[in-house]
């Protein structure tokens, strides 16, 4: 078996993806253990509170940690 080039060079750049890459390829990432697989709520907030997070990049990530940590009172 032939070691195979890696996709990525030591300059990090993305080498040409041949027809043997794409023979192999699958969309999408892997799918997530259950218990790492995140879960949606539809919740109703306030107008202000949702006004002042469209300035978070990362919502769900804020709102998970404050959450947590309003919890862990």
């Amino acid at each position: 078996m032939t070691k195979r080039e890696p996709l990525i060079d030591e300059r990090g750049e993305v080498r040409e993806l041949d027809d043997a890459f794409f023979a192999k390829a699958k969309r999408g990432r892997p799918a997530m253990l259950p218990g790492e697989r995140k879960v949606r709520m539809n919740l109703m907030i306030d107008a202000d509170v949702a006004q002042a997070l469209q300035a978070v990049e990362n919502k769900s990530a804020f709102v998970t940690d404050a959450v947590r940590k309003a919890l862990a009172r």
